[in-house]
Parts: C-alpha cells; sequence; structure tokens
C-alpha cells in the first residue's frame, strides 16, 4: 500500500467507492489526511465500514473545507453533464484528482527518479502494458502493475529508485492526474470511443495527449493520423522516439514483416525479436503491442543508463497473454475456442477478426457502442455463422442481414451451445468459435471479465473439451 503522506493533516472527499476508491480512502487515511468518503451505492458505503474507513454524505457536507476531491474514474467531468461532486468541487474552488494524482505527488515527494511507464491508447493498452511488466520481470527487475488494469495503483509497493511501476491508464484516469509525468509516456491509437464522456474525438484525443506531452521520453505509434500529429507536437518540446507497424522508421521501431526492429537515423538496424509461432501475440494489433512494449522498455532502460541488453526473444516468446484478450482457452476435437471478452467495441473486435483467416463462429452483442459493427464489414466474408447476444441483437441482426449467417441466440450459454454445435459440424480444419462481443456488458453481466469467466465456464462444460489453463 501507497501511503498518501502529501495531504497528512488535510481534510480530503472521496467520491465512488469501488476497488480503486477504497484504496485511495485508505491510502488517505493511513497517510493522515482527514478522510470523508461516500458513494451513493449502500453496498459500497458498507464495504468501506468494514474497512474503517470515514464516510460522510458528501451532499450535505461543507465543501469549502475540503483540500481536495478524488474522484473514481467513472464519474463524469464534462460530459454528457458534470457530476454533481464536480459542480460541488468547482464552486467551493475545491481540486478535483484521481487515485493515480496520488502516487504521482507521493513519487515526485519521495522517489521522483523512480521508473513510471504509463501507457494509454483506445485499444491494445492492456495486452502492451501486462508485456512491458513481463519483459521487465523476465530481466529480473521488480516490477509494479497497476492502474486500470489488474490492482488499483495505491495497493501497489511504493515508488524506489530501482522498481518499475507500469501503469495502465484509461482517458477517464488521465483527465484527473493534472500532474502525470511518467519516466516513459507511452500512446498507441485513438479511434472513436467514449464519445459520451469527452464530447468529440478531438476532446477524447487531446485527453489521451498529456501522457505524452508531461513525460520525460515519449514513445508514440504514428499508424494514425492523431498519434503522427501528438508525435509532431512532442518533438518540438522534448525527446520521443516514433513505432510503427505498418511502415518502416529510420530512427524508430518498426515491425518488419514479424520482426521487431530498431533503426537509427543512418538506417542502422538491430533486429530485436521475432513474434513468428506466439499464439499470444497473434495478429497484426499485437504486433503494435509488442513494437509498443519492446520500444518502452527499451527507451526507458537507456533513459535510466542501464544495459538494453535483454533476452528480447525469450520475453517474447514466454509471454503468456491476457485473460480474456484473444484468449485460446480450449479444444474440442478440430474447433478452437477463443474468448476475447475484453473486444468492447468495433475497433478491437476488428483486430481478432483479422487474427484469423475464416471460419469463424462469431459470439456478437451486449450494450452496443456508437456505430454498431458497420465497420466490421470488409471481415464479413470470414465469418461462418454469428450468434448474437444482449441488447444489441435487433441492431446486428440488421446489420448483418443477407451478408452473414446469423442466429438471435439472446443468451451467451445459448449461443455457446449452438456455437459449438455448429463448429463441430463444419468442414473446416480449423473452426474458431470466438466471443468477441464489440459491445460493453453491462446489459448482461457486471463487467467484461465476468462475461469472460462465464463464456470459460460454458466451454469447459463441454463434453471433451480439453481446457488450457488461464494466464
Amino acid at each position: 500500500m501507497i501511503r498518501a503522506t502529501s495531504f497528512q493533516g488535510k481534510s480530503v472527499a472521496v467520491f465512488g467507492l469501488g476497488a480503486s476508491g477504497l484504496a485511495a480512502a485508505e491510502s488517505l487515511r493511513d497517510g493522515g489526511a482527514i478522510v470523508s468518503a461516500w458513494d451513493d451505492g449502500v453496498a459500497a458505503r458498507d464495504a468501506a465500514i468494514a474497512r474503517d474507513i470515514p464516510l460522510a454524505d458528501l451532499r450535505v457536507a461543507d465543501w469549502s473545507a475540503f483540500a481536495a476531491v478524488v474522484l473514481a474514474p467513472g464519474v463524469p467531468l464534462t460530459h454528457p453533464e458534470p457530476h454533481w461532486t464536480v459542480a460541488k468541487a468547482r464552486a467551493s474552488g475545491v481540486e478535483i484528482i484521481g487515485d493515480i494524482e496520488i502516487f504521482t505527488r507521493e513519487r515526485a515527494e519521495h522517489a521522483p527518479g523512480a521508473p513510471f511507464i504509463a501507457i494509454t491508447g483506445t485499444n491494445g493498452k492492456s495486452t502492451t502494458t501486462a508485456l512491458v511488466s513481463h519483459i521487465l520481470r523476465h530481466a529480473g527487475l521488480d516490477v509494479q502493475m497497476g492502474g486500470n488494469i489488474g490492482r488499483p495503483i495505491l495497493t501497489l509497493d511504493p515508488p524506489e529508485p530501482g522498481r518499475f511501476h507500469v501503469i495502465e491508464m484509461s482517458s477517464f484516469q488521465i483527465d484527473l492526474t493534472p500532474t502525470l509525468a511518467p519516466t516513459l509516456g507511452v500512446m498507441l491509437n485513438v479511434t472513436a470511443d467514449h464519445i459520451d464522456r469527452h464530447g468529440t474525438i478531438e476532446n477524447y484525443a487531446a485527453v489521451k495527449e498529456r501522457i505524452v506531452q508531461g513525460a520525460e521520453i515519449a514513445a508514440v505509434c504514428i499508424d494514425d493520423d492523431y498519434g503522427l500529429a501528438m508525435l509532431r507536437r512532442r518533438i518540438a518540446v522534448g525527446p520521443a522516439v516514433a513505432f510503427s507497424a505498418k511502415k518502416s522508421l529510420a530512427p524508430g521501431y518498426s515491425l518488419l514483416e514479424d520482426t521487431i526492429v530498431c533503426s537509427n537515423r543512418e538506417g542502422l538496424a538491430v533486429k530485436l525479436g521475432s513474434l513468428t509461432g506466439i499464439p499470444t501475440l497473434r495478429g497484426r494489433h499485437n504486433g503494435q503491442n509488442a513494437l509498443a512494449a519492446v520500444a518502452a522498455v527499451r527507451e526507458c532502460l537507456n533513459a535510466l543508463g542501464r544495459s538494453t541488453d535483454l533476452d528480447w526473444q525469450g520475453a517474447l516468446s514466454s509471454f503468456p497473454g491476457l485473460p480474456h484478450r484473444l484468449e485460446e482457452i480450449g479444444r474440442l476435437g478440430k474447433a478452437l475456442f477463443v474468448n476475447d471478452s475484453k473486444a468492447t467495441n468495433a475497433d478491437s473486435t476488428e483486430k481478432a477478426l483479422g487474427s484469423f483467416q475464416g471460419d469463424i463462429y462469431w459470439i456478437v452483442g451486449g450494450k452496443p457502442k456508437a456505430g454498431g459493427i458497420e465497420s466490421l464489414a470488409p471481415y464479413f466474408n470470414r465469418i461462418s455463422k454469428a450468434y448474437l447476444i444482449g441488447e444489441a441483437a435487433d441492431e446486428f441482426a440488421r446489420t448483418l442481414e443477407g451478408k452473414v449467417d446469423f442466429l438471435r441466440s439472446g443468451t451467451l450459454d445459448e449461443a455457446v451451445w449452438a456455437a459449438s454445435s455448429d463448429a463441430q459440424a463444419s468442414d473446416a480444419a480449423e473452426p474458431v468459435v470466438m466471443l468477441s462481443p464489440a459491445c460493453a456488458s453491462y446489459d448482461q453481466f457486471r463487467n467484461f471479465e465476468v462475461r469472460g469467466e462465464i463464456f470459460r465456464g460454458l466451454v469447459a462444460s463441454l463434453p471433451g473439451i480439453v481446457m488450457r489453463a488461464s494466464p
């Protein structure tokens, strides 16, 4: 646990008592702050009481007494309208921050040189964060991973000079971290997502760019126009390195076929590793993720004056992958079952569909995002049949009508049984039953992790299935 000593003796409000909110409240309390915590949900307040966190109804509190309010990442700051806590904080001149801001202040105060790698992007940030952590651990280094993946940041061990904090950051978290200044900031990509929270894609991209602006060194993918523009702005003010999975760069990091290459300005290239035959890094999108991870580790080690002579190939080949992201979970005869529950938008599902040449039995649906699945039309010829679940079923049926054979399954269990049966009857050499919903999970499941675990359980119940262990 990281204790928030930078708020010692100060009154701090905490709103939103999920995992990160509870950790923030405990960190502040243990650091000597006077905490007033609240959540609109009774169960969340009960969880706080069980952990000896002081509660106070912030609707009737004296906000002029607070030095700051720590918000859960999901609390709206601007769109569709500011949350009532935001309005109260602004009216009283109270600083609005998140749990990662507490970390950045503790690092600045106690261990300003401690290695801190922050990673963002619309898609791929979880895989990249996990792979950066894996490469560093493979090299025998002390690594703490968290943020938007795994553990809340304040539950990690505190920053120290030899300890690497590798932190995934969503746009929501970046918005609540005004002093964000990592050793290295990684920008992967920008596509339309969370527009309901940020208003426009331009606003969304501007929030993402803060991870580049504040970093000592920036590593930016230039495979979309937003990234390229960010790199150009960054170069004008500080050190930056480019990487691309689409073109050869000199200087920069490139993915040439399946090989990660670093080139200098003179075009002299160093081959760092091959992705050929690594199932956990299947697909062009994972090529970008691996490229980003290698660039991040290498540039961070360079900046710290450490050796970059690592076993890059060994680290890449031993990467176990992420649960719920193109996770090969089992085989039934010739059929492969893939859990891609983390694909909560069409852009993410595009990466999954693009990772297989065809014979896909696609389980899709949930709470739909803007644009639906129309952008996936170039991949429809790879889909043998689609199984529609959740709120999106009718909308997706209209999109697929006359283009892809589909079944309105309604529920995940019905979809799994139907897809499994159809895959077994297929003449294909390796039919793929894949859950890649292109939707949020909230219509039927608490989150995508629960959706993925239920899918795993349903697959495990199929007679004759041979399951793979979870990563």
